[in-house]
């Protein structure tokens, strides 16, 4: 039963994350993301680098993962800049 309550807790504070009063910036948890993701693909390339296969990653999609990031945290800064005080 404990699992379960547990479970219902955790699952009540996901469901938090999309209300419109929240503490959590939408916006940088999609930008960390998109860099994490960013991230794991260049470890992902090293190792298997080191192995000697090429990790063949087309250039669009790392480009839509830095343009996400970067869109990310640029909106969060600029909203924080320019909001009423």
């Amino acid at each position: 039963m404990r699992i379960l309550t547990y479970i219902k807790q955790k699952l009540m504070a996901f469901v938090d994350i999309f209300k419109d009063k929240n503490d959590i910036d939408e916006k940088n948890v999609v930008g960390f993301i998109s860099f994490a993701m960013m991230i794991l693909t260049m470890i992902v390339d090293i190792v298997s680098g080191f192995f000697g296969h090429d990790l063949e990653v087309q250039e669009f999609i790392y480009n839509s993962f830095l343009i996400v990031t970067l869109g990310s945290f640029g909106i969060s800064e600029a909203g924080k800049i320019f909001q009423k005080k």
